[in-house]
């Protein structure tokens, strides 16, 4: 898909609310990020999550206001569809790294890949890839590795809720025969799939890398309510980019309690309200009579206090 440059007037502002788009494959999360700019006509515009150029799917974008919902949308859990081809390893877990393994992977029994699976499936440590995001002393482990050091990686708590075995074809690459296998995985925040992938390669003896991505949903947004950079491109210049307001997107995200007017114009002015018996627990979205966002709140103590306050206060 090409980089179209903008031309004819500028479009109005688009209002606060989030843009869930369909990332195509070749672009960064910052190449998405940067054209959304242009088509809502404002600079605050942040993503929920990166996605590897590689990678396809969900892709939750905040515009003004709503780009204080992304930390909670990031922490949200996450459902992909992948492809992993058993026998070959590369430098980067993917298929944007370099082959360095290729290995017959003809032998494997579907016993033998189910156990593999079901090893790395609910709570595991996990050692991201080398040229994951992360930061190491400060700069990106990816930016250390390109400039030819060895990086190495402290495993981290993840859950993989599913992780589900789909479709298995053999190929031949460089004339060994070797395993695509198609999944599904549901995991938590922070959980990389192209390290599943080398995992499971590993346990099983021959190595392994993702050929394929695809985030279908991030937290409570499906690909469902995700657009294309082309279908979004294609709205009318005179009319602000259509988003998902702040009220709906917060209803999507959190637990939802109702206030009544005197509670709104305490939380407005960053006072705390009384719990409710039997309430919502963690973050909440705290909504106006007329189902306006007010607040984030917790929990804390014997007090629910605001976290995030959106509703100005009257005067």
């Amino acid at each position: 898909m090409s980089r179209p440059t903008p031309t004819g007037p500028r479009r109005p502002t688009a209002a606060d609310g989030l843009v869930v788009v369909d990332k195509p494959q070749g672009w960064t999360s910052h190449d998405v990020v940067a054209r959304t700019r242009r088509l809502a006509a404002t600079r605050k515009v942040g993503h929920a999550g990166t996605l590897d150029p590689m990678a396809t799917g969900v892709l939750v974008l905040g515009i003004g206001r709503a780009t204080r919902l992304l930390t909670y949308v990031v922490g949200a859990d996450k459902e992909y569809t992948a492809t992993v081809r058993l026998g070959v390893a590369t430098t980067t877990d993917d298929a944007e790294g370099e082959v360095v393994e290729v290995r017959d992977a003809s032998g494997i029994t579907e016993a033998a890949l189910d156990a593999a699976v079901a090893a790395l499936t609910g709570p595991i440590l996990q050692v991201p890839s080398s040229v994951s995001a992360i930061k190491v002393g400060g700069e990106r482990a990816y930016a250390r590795v390109r400039a030819g050091e060895q990086v190495e990686l402290a495993a981290r708590p993840v859950t993989v809720e599913r992780f589900d075995v789909h479709e298995r074809r053999r190929v031949v690459v460089d004339g060994s025969v070797v395993l695509d296998v198609d999944v599904t995985v549901v995991c938590s925040s922070g959980t990389y799939v192209r390290a599943l992938a080398r995992d499971v390669g590993a346990a099983l003896g021959v190595g392994g890398h993702l050929t394929a991505l695809r985030r279908t949903r991030v937290g409570g947004f499906g690909l469902d309510v995700a657009r294309t950079l082309d279908e979004l491109a294609a709205e009318p210049d005179d009319a602000p980019l259509p988003v998902l307001p702040l009220a709906d997107a917060a209803r999507a995200t959190f637990p939802v309690r109702t206030l009544d007017e005197d509670e709104v114009r305490a939380l407005s002015y960053g006072q705390s309200l009384a719990p409710v018996p039997g309430g919502p627990a963690g973050t909440v979205a705290a909504m106006a009579p007329d189902g306006t966002l007010v607040a984030l709140v917790e929990e804390r103590g014997p007090r629910v206090r605001p976290v995030l306050v959106f509703a100005p206060a009257s005067t």
